[in-house]
């Protein structure tokens, strides 16, 4: 998985990143200019770390765990991403955080991207064959594709931009979400097309035909739910489609927490596709943030979430135990969750410098070999972005609203909980218990991988789940206009009327 991208990462970001944060400085003179550095297939390679180097922001990759901060799961103590200020209902266009982030760091990747593609266009060395030009270009695309991805789920309508800006055209009005949508679904089409088809974990860290797919059927699924939480069936029977295909290609991980932990990362057969860091120059600070600041405490809701061994709720069940809530638990709360202190077993136990606002911490992404844990730490996990997991509970959520609660739904269900030895559904659900089981089977098997956002957005049932949280340090208030964010104001400002602001916010 740690590959020659990463090693390029440190030598090449600073190509794009004049061109990405000042229009007016097109060739600043301590950097590369664009326009002399593509003379070989070498440069492209490298422009081709940068491109991916846009994925490494905290928004993106090891803030994960902080975006279940704005949801029921967590409660982020620093205001990570102004986590706080959403769920308080104190957001608007200049709250910052990851209101800000989301939105600057996308275009700067999507700059990139575009940059590449001109450039590529224009090349005619001989070194870059035109199946090589057609790999570089969907695995930019499928890059192109998350960030607007992240632009469209966030905030609805925004710019669309497919190619380099200049000083004429820097200044972009919004265009619709259907727009948005259609551009994204473009790319993605390319990737499945031009990509290897081999497995990404197969690929050498690149982005596979499969991560592809994957993604795609992210985005259906999200898109297929509209403005109302009714799901629209043509979209789910593509995300159908799509997940039987990545089910026959992959294998669930044997262990749940191999997938998140460096050390069982590389070749892991669950893994589609990740954002990958290499300690010492290009790591992440991901032990230190969940594992010594406790910056994403779980909430005893979430806690609360997990089964018994028995499959039926903790506190219906006979096998709950107030004094130990880690007995006869759902495995995936001891691989998620830690109470108090990090403890991986004798001679790896990590007291957090911080105090735990709520008792529990996250240990999904913390990684035993590197206790203890502080500024020193040289943290390299990936960041697993898609997986068989989530492919799984994919296939059945829309299989379950097309077709009812079949015997394919079951099994998947069945399959994924085998993995941690929890008991299969029993028999007889309707449609509407299957779904409620699936998103509890989405809550805790996704837990912290900043899904839980797009599923309470998505299913249009984010005011009345948020506004009943009573378990946070904080009073929860959610309103309608959250369900798209605030374009940034300094965006709004600089386009000089151009680009005008989500309509809830003016």
């Amino acid at each position: 998985m740690k590959n020659r991208i990463i090693i390029t990462i440190i030598l090449i970001t600073s190509l794009f990143l004049g061109a990405c944060k000042k229009a007016l400085d097109l060739n600043p003179n301590d950097q590369i200019a664009t326009s002399t550095f593509y003379k070989t297939k070498a440069d492209f390679d490298a422009a081709l770390a940068a491109v991916y180097a846009s994925l490494q922001p905290e928004e993106f990759s090891y803030g994960m765990g902080f975006r279940d901060g704005f949801t029921d799961n967590g409660y982020n103590q620093f205001n990570s991403g102004a986590a706080k200020d959403f769920v308080q209902g104190n957001f608007n266009p200049t709250t910052g955080g990851y209101e800000t982030a989301i939105y600057n760091d996308s275009y700067i990747g999507i700059t990139r991207v575009n940059l590449f593609l001109q450039n590529l266009g224009t090349y005619k060395g001989s070194d870059i064959s035109d199946s090589q030009r057609k790999v570089y270009e969907g695995e930019v695309r499928f890059i192109r594709a998350f960030l607007y991805f992240q632009l469209y789920s966030i905030y609805g309508d925004v710019p669309l931009v497919v190619e380099p800006l200049n000083l004429s055209n820097q200044k972009q009005p919004k265009v619709p979400a259907a727009q948005v949508l259609a551009q994204i679904i473009a790319d993605l089409d390319y990737g499945i097309a031009n990509l290897n088809a081999a497995a990404y974990y197969a690929n050498g860290g690149h982005a596979a035909a499969s991560s592809a797919k994957a993604l795609k059927a992210r985005v259906l699924l999200f898109a297929a739910f509209g403005s109302t939480g009714t799901p629209d069936a043509a979209m789910l029977t593509q995300v159908k489609n799509l997940c039987l295909d990545l089910m026959a290609q992959y294998k669930l991980s044997t262990n749940f927490e191999d997938v998140f932990r460096d050390a069982t990362q590389k070749n892991n057969t669950e893994i589609m596709f990740s954002v990958n860091f290499l300690a010492p120059n290009n790591t992440a600070p991901w032990d230190m943030y969940y594992g010594d600041w406790d910056a994403c405490a779980p909430m005893q809701n979430m806690v609360d979430a997990y089964e018994c061994t028995d499959g039926q709720p903790y506190g219906t069940s006979p096998l709950t135990d107030t004094k130990n809530q880690f007995k006869n638990r759902d495995p995936r709360l001891a691989e998620t969750v830690y109470a108090d202190s990090v403890y991986f077993g004798p001679g790896k136990v990590h007291h957090p410098s911080n105090l735990r606002p709520t008792g529990y911490g996250i240990i999904k992404f913390l990684e035993p070999n590197n206790i203890p844990y502080g500024f020193s730490t040289l943290s390299q996990q990936d960041a697993v972005i898609l997986r068989l997991g989530e492919v799984m509970l994919m296939y059945a959520e829309a299989q379950n609203e097309i077709a009812g609660p079949d015997a394919t739904v079951y099994k998947a269900m069945a399959d994924l909980r085998a993995r941690v030895n929890m008991p299969a559904y029993p028999a007889g659900y309707t449609k509407d218990q299957m779904r409620e089981r699936i998103r509890h089977e989405r809550r805790v098997e996704l837990a912290f991988e900043g899904l839980r956002h797009y599923d309470l957005l998505r299913w249009h049932i984010a005011s009345p789940v948020l506004n009943a949280v009573k378990t946070s340090l904080i009073n929860y208030h959610f309103e309608d206009k959250f369900y798209h964010w605030p374009l940034p104001q300094t965006e709004i400002d600089k386009s000089g009327g151009v680009l005008i602001q989500n309509p809830d916010y003016k």
